[in-house]
């Protein structure tokens, strides 16, 4: 795939390292998410559940599996947000695992150094997703936060994978590889995919050449430690466990 002339911007609020270090609670609304786009994931202050916004709609995914709009007045300590225009097109004929289709996006992309906006809609065989419960003061990192969390397996069903595709450089910044969140067609359930299995569907990919950085003016952003030793190793745990 040829790089666009164009330019597209991705907006973002705080850092997926400073997340893992346990700062839980932002200032950014979902107000002002949308503002900067109607595509994007992130999660609620005391990680009271899983973001997607899709289509310009604002949903929490809580750690049962249901899903329900979320307010513009809720609050977020970690987002990413973009305007969603896809450039690419990948139709999915037969059946593919997760790790088949990010293959399959990898060598469409021929270049892993953007930034990626990708929506998967599709008839699935079966999705399995995670989401946190809400976490009570004093946070504790995400690696103690996750801990013993259940994992929900959803059948049979009809659907969108979205989220985006980070370059290795980002890490910490964001997440290396693909993050992604599923939500059904009927927007009831969903949540922080681990695995899935795809029957058919169509792949839809948005460039991203710029970054807008937003971060927390608070003293608990200040205090963090943002470039621990096993960054790579929690990125791992927290995100990418199935």
């Amino acid at each position: 795939m040829d790089v666009p002339a164009g330019r597209h911007l991705i907006y973002q609020t705080s850092l997926m390292s400073a997340l893992l270090d346990g700062i839980y609670d932002g200032e950014t609304t979902v107000a002002t998410l949308l503002e900067h786009g109607d595509f994007g994931l992130g999660t609620f202050n005391a990680l009271d559940g899983e973001m997607l916004i899709l289509d310009g709609v604002c949903y929490r995914m809580r750690a049962d599996g249901t899903v329900t709009p979320a307010g513009g007045d809720e609050r977020t300590p970690f987002a990413v947000v973009t305007a969603f225009r896809p450039t690419v097109s990948i139709p999915v004929t037969a059946p593919a695992t997760r790790d088949e289709a990010v293959c399959l996006i990898t060598d469409t992309l021929q270049s892993s150094n953007y930034l990626y906006a990708v929506r998967l809609t599709g008839e699935f065989e079966w999705v399995r997703v995670r989401a946190v419960e809400r976490q009570e003061k004093p946070y504790q990192p995400m690696s103690e936060a996750i801990r013993g969390e259940k994992t929900i397996e959803f059948g049979s069903s009809t659907g969108v994978v979205a989220g985006f595709r980070t370059p290795l450089y980002g890490q910490g910044i964001g997440v290396p590889g693909g993050h992604v969140h599923y939500i059904d067609a009927d927007r009831g359930h969903g949540g922080h995919v681990l695995d899935f299995r795809l029957l058919s569907g169509t792949i839809e990919i948005c460039i991203g050449t710029d970054l807008h950085l937003e971060l927390p003016l608070t003293a608990e952003f200040k205090n963090a430690e943002l470039s621990p030793d096993d960054l790579a190793d929690q990125v791992e745990q927290t995100e990418n466990h199935r």
